[in-house]
């Protein structure tokens, strides 16, 4: 018989219009008891529901949803529960068997008997802070998809000016596109607003400018610079809402006190007697080749400062899905394909890995060019963005900067064996008839 851990719990299966709620009690006599009942998500019936399972004193509520369904029930209950949202998948009942009142008395069965694993819930600051930074990550991906428009409408007007300009949106090219929005069609005049490096492609700039820009494309080119305008300005204030936010959690005065980790021991351990802000977090992620302030952001909003949730940096690597995937039976390896993990987490880091592949010298561009060329581009994303992860998890635990082993770290892994594949691929291209030795240079 399974041992009982826990003498009160409940379980709910949270739908978008209903919560089927079970609570489950060890009696006097050492038998369980339990009920069963249906909640409206409303937020005066979520109410009722929390004194529904304080009549009993329950301790601990296990939750499955699917989507975003479960945040109003967490809202309402988190101040008095010890809440446990599960994985739909990790729990799912048997066959034939299943309805939504059987789901959520098999959720407080398991609960009873310490069976389940509680998903990463972050406070409610860390929640609210990430509120912010995926907005700002949809609203940037917005101007992105506005700024594609903008080049569409230019090639169907004969406008070439991305042909010359690395970045319309840059101060030149938007320049000379304020003026086409203003009907102007001297070339040489909207070429002449070149600034920079930009006035040596001016005769470039007046033949991409040589197009047939009519009506509608001036109203549509208006239309769509000024919504780019407004999507700045959004980004912008996002952008000073998010510090503002890290700058009150980093406040012991604000009531949420900065987040305290139990440090590793290390010899080169940086200084642990303050705990680590926000800022600060920020500051040692924008060390690591490929990640920006921006993307620091929204990293540390996805997982916060407290490494001690992840034991390891492998913990971390899987719960963000940037591990391989653990797929093996009867001693065969079936697919690799990495886990789902956190989403938003995951798509910063693949847009990190590919800024730090096209940074030159370093590890990670090393890395990157060395799986690329055996394992293919896609892949070796994957491999530099795994890096990238185990690597802030270290930064975050002992509070140090990134340390870069350098772009030759894999020639001076094995230095011998590379210098003695060189020889004998030189040796192959020239021939026998030539002999080749390696000789020190003279002082």
């Amino acid at each position: 018989m399974l041992q009982i851990i826990y003498e009160r719990v409940a379980g709910l299966d949270v739908h978008k219009r209903s919560v089927v709620a079970t609570r489950m009690r060890i009696s006097e006599q050492g038998t369980v008891e339990w009920e069963t009942k249906t909640f409206s998500t409303m937020t005066a019936d979520l109410l009722k529901l929390h004194d529904w399972l304080l009549a009993w004193s329950i301790s601990e509520v296990a939750m499955e949803s699917t989507g975003d369904y479960w945040r109003p029930v967490y809202n309402v209950l988190e101040d008095t529960f010890v809440l446990f949202l599960v994985n739909a998948q990790h729990v799912h009942h048997v066959p034939g068997r299943k309805t939504d009142a059987k789901d959520s008395e098999w959720l407080a069965e398991l609960m009873l008997h310490g069976l389940l694993k509680a998903s990463f819930v972050p406070p409610k600051p860390q929640r609210a802070l990430r509120e912010v930074t995926r907005y700002r990550t949809t609203i940037i991906r917005e101007r992105t998809r506005i700024v594609n428009r903008v080049h569409k409408l230019l090639e169907g007007a004969n406008i070439k000016l991305s042909s010359v300009a690395t970045d319309i949106m840059g101060v030149s090219a938007r320049a000379m596109l304020a003026e086409l929005v203003c009907g102007q069609t001297d070339t040489k005049l909207m070429a002449d607003l070149a600034r920079g490096r930009m006035r040596s492609k001016i005769p470039d700039l007046e033949k991409a400018l040589t197009g047939f820009v009519q009506e509608h494309h001036r109203f549509l080119l208006a239309q769509q610079l000024a919504h780019i305008d407004y999507l700045d300005e959004e980004i912008d204030a996002l952008g000073a809402e998010i510090i503002r936010q890290m700058e009150r959690m980093s406040s012991p005065a604000t009531g949420h006190p900065p987040e305290t980790e139990a440090v590793p021991s290390s010899p080169d351990a940086g200084n642990t007697e303050s705990p680590l802000t926000w800022l600060e977090a920020v500051a040692l992620l924008d060390t690591v080749p490929g990640i920006g302030v921006r993307a620091a952001e929204a990293i540390l909003a996805e997982i916060g400062l407290d490494m001690s949730r992840f034991p390891t940096a492998k913990h971390l690597a899987s719960w963000s899905g940037q591990a391989p995937g653990n797929n093996q039976s009867g001693g065969k390896r079936f697919s690799g394909r990495r886990p789902k993990g956190n989403k938003p987490l995951s798509s910063v880091m693949t847009q990190v890995a590919h800024a730090a592949a096209r940074t030159k010298g370093t590890f990670l561009n090393a890395r990157y060019h060395r799986l690329a060329a055996r394992r293919g581009k896609k892949r070796a994303i994957g491999a530099v963005s795994h890096s990238i992860i185990v690597s802030i998890w270290h930064i975050l635990t002992y509070r140090q900067p990134y340390r870069d082993l350098g772009g030759d770290y894999f020639d001076q892994r094995s230095k011998e064996v590379k210098i003695n594949y060189l020889i004998r691929r030189l040796q192959k291209l020239t021939g026998p008839a030539i002999n080749l030795e390696i000789q020190p240079a003279s002082a």
